[in-house]
């Protein structure tokens, strides 16, 4: 392991040593992913999964813990009507949350759950196992349609580099349906890592979007872990804008007859920028469909990832797995790593992928110049219709509005 990954594993762990005593929760558990992360350390590039993402940057950042009180009120920028959950430097705050009717929110801290899987084989799993000290529980009963919660994660202490480790789970009951805007926005240099549990019930649909927005400095790393019942739906978008090094991972799993993943995303990333979305959906029912479409919008150095894998088991028949990569480079330095996989042991099965690169069209360009248009807002343009196919999935009007309102101001900033 290259020194700088371990001397960065050391301090978490000494970190751990420390806070050991007054962390919340299944103390034998932590110490099993403490010692399964002291051996494994923090993943490097020689490995498989993250062979297009290195976390030496990260690794060199003297990370600490955060305060304890937050002195003002911050602002908690553009979001939705409606129930709002709020986190700040990971840590739940009651004051600034307005709780959803009809629904169970509980947290971490008060109760702490690591779910059903605490998937500690993975080093950054392994790591919020740790260190996790908050986090928001939302439970929906059978049958009952809870519209949409908002779930807000700030990173305010913009002073030291901090790290947070919040651990949230969304348990959807048979016949519910739920819909939750994440979005992380911050100032500074931090680590926001999260770990989510997501259990979807029978003839359930769970819809999860997520906004990411972190600082320019910031490190965020995302995993989510999905299961999925028989005439389930199960449907995520994120949209990638912040930070200087982001990784979400999706482990989507279809245990019932008729279920259904979407896993769609995109990515515009500038300077020197590196996003990273990895996916693994396992197909372990039959008469299951998963769709995945990710657009990546890359300028200056920014370097974009694609990793996605569709596992059909023998059981799974009738399986449609489908993927798609495609980005769009606006800088002869910008680089995409692409790297889908189909993994089929059954035989009766409709499994496709496919990924494009390119960059934007002269000849449209051209046209629109011609018709008076300049040329940022022209090249603005043709983004918005390349990004229109990830989008058109959305169907939340007040989430959709805040994406492209989001995608809109990173323009405008990348223009100016």
């Amino acid at each position: 392991m290259n020194q700088s990954l371990r001397n960065g594993a050391d301090a978490f762990l000494q970190r751990y040593q420390g806070l050991r005593a007054r962390l919340p929760g299944d103390v034998a558990l932590r110490d099993a992913a403490a010692e399964r992360f002291g051996t494994e350390g923090l993943p490097s590039m020689k490995g498989e999964a993250w062979r297009y993402t290195s976390l030496r940057g990260l690794a060199e950042v003297a990370f600490q813990e955060p305060l304890v009180a937050v002195s003002s009120n911050p602002d908690l920028g553009d979001g939705i009507a409606g129930p709002r959950l709020v986190l700040i430097d990971g840590r739940y705050q009651p004051g600034l949350s307005v709780l959803p009717e009809g629904v169970t929110v509980t947290t971490f801290a008060d109760h702490p759950s690591f779910g059903r899987l605490p998937h500690i084989d993975a080093p950054l799993v392994a790591l919020n196992t740790m260190l996790a000290e908050d986090g928001v529980q939302i439970h929906v009963a059978v049958g009952v349609d809870a519209g949409t919660v908002e779930l807000l994660s700030l990173a305010v202490d913009g002073h030291r580099p901090i790290a947070f480790h919040p651990r949230h789970s969304f348990h959807v009951e048979a016949g519910a349906k739920l819909t939750i805007l994440e979005i992380a926005r911050g100032e500074g240099a931090y680590l926001h890592n999260a770990v989510t549990e997501a259990v979807v019930g029978e003839g359930a649909v769970l819809v999860h979007i997520r906004l990411q927005q972190e600082g320019d400095q910031a490190f965020h790393i995302n995993t989510t872990f999905a299961e999925v019942a028989a005439l389930v739906v199960y449907d995520a978008f994120v949209l990638t804008l912040g930070a200087k090094l982001a990784r979400t991972e999706i482990h989507a799993r279809l245990l019932g007859e008729g279920g259904a993943v979407h896993l769609n995303g995109a990515q515009l990333l500038g300077g020197h920028q590196h996003g990273d979305i990895t996916t693994i959906v396992q197909h372990d029912a039959p008469a299951c469909a998963s769709r995945q479409t990710v657009k990546n919008v890359l300028s200056d150095h920014s370097r974009g990832v694609f990793q996605g894998r569709i596992e059909v088991a023998r059981i799974a028949q009738k399986t449609d797995g489908y993927q798609m990569n495609q980005a769009l480079l606006l800088s002869p330095h910008a680089e995409i790593d692409c790297k889908p996989q189909l993994e089929i042991y059954a035989d009766d099965v409709k499994c496709s992928h496919g990924a494009t690169v390119g960059e934007l069209d002269a000849d449209q360009l051209f046209y629109l110049r011609s018709r008076g248009v300049p040329e940022a807002e022209a090249r603005a343009i043709l983004v918005r219709a390349f990004l229109a196919e990830a989008m058109d999935p959305i169907q939340h009007e007040g989430a959709r509005a805040l994406l492209e309102g989001a995608i809109e101001q990173w323009w405008e900033r990348r223009a100016a």
